[in-house]
């Protein structure tokens, strides 16, 4: 069963959400705070943090900041809800680890899919697998961990799937729909520009190896062999 923390400081929304998460099987727990988020992560660990962008006493980028710098809740997905749609917003939900942002109002019904499509494709590290090399670059899936140039580099859970996805169809382009939905699990949900932004975001961390990760313009993304550009 899947434990789903729920941040929001509007008790209505909050408490509709905690229903129809619970009907459909989830553990939840509900926070009106971001000081009360962090407390309730420490105590028990989601697996997903449905996080409200404007709480009371601190921005809800200011507590996916403090998650993503903790090691216990690292590759906690983090799912940003808020009624603000303005680029800028998204994009700094994403530059402080957010995997995905889901804009009010929305179908309550929809928003339970989509956590479920969210949650299905991170699923367990898979043991036993050979870890996943390119030049200098390594994915260890068992472990969960990447590395550039044999330096750890800390990925959030989405960011990890999706370096999956392209190390495993190297020199192949993906196009953004392809990507939304061999990654992200969704078809039409989210714009193409969401790619675009994590994208960027991987490729900062890439540093000296993001040469390797190529845009195809109009078309999508691909990873390449060292010397192959």
């Amino acid at each position: 069963m899947s434990h789903v923390l729920i941040v929001d400081d509007e008790r209505d929304l909050a408490e509709l959400i905690d229903f129809n998460l619970r009907s459909a099987g989830f553990s939840t727990h509900v926070a009106a705070t971001g000081e009360a988020a962090l407390t309730a992560a420490r105590e028990q660990r989601p697996d997903l943090v449905l996080l409200d962008l404007m709480l009371p006493d601190m921005p809800g980028t200011e507590v996916c900041r403090q998650l993503r710098a903790d090691a216990r809740a690292r590759d906690v997905l983090i799912v940003m809800l808020t009624a603000k749609g303005e680029e800028v917003d998204r994009v700094r939900g994403f530059e402080v680890g957010a995997d995905d942002y889901v804009t009010k109002p929305f179908s309550v019904r929809e928003l339970v899919l989509r956590l479920k499509a969210i949650l299905r494709r991170s699923g367990p590290p898979k043991d036993g697998l050979v870890p996943l090399t390119l030049g200098p670059l390594k994915l260890d899936m068992s472990a969960h961990r990447f590395y550039v140039e044999g330096r750890e580099v800390i990925l959030t859970a989405l960011e990890f799937r999706l370096v999956e996805h392209l190390l495993t169809r190297v020199g192949r382009v993906q196009t953004r729909e392809q990507l939304l939905e061999e990654v992200w699990g969704l078809s039409s949900t989210l714009e193409t520009r969401t790619i675009d932004t994590h994208v960027m975001r991987l490729r900062d961390k890439l540093g000296p190896a993001r040469a390797l990760l190529e845009t195809v313009r109009g078309v999508g993304y691909r990873i390449v062999e060292p010397g192959a550009s």
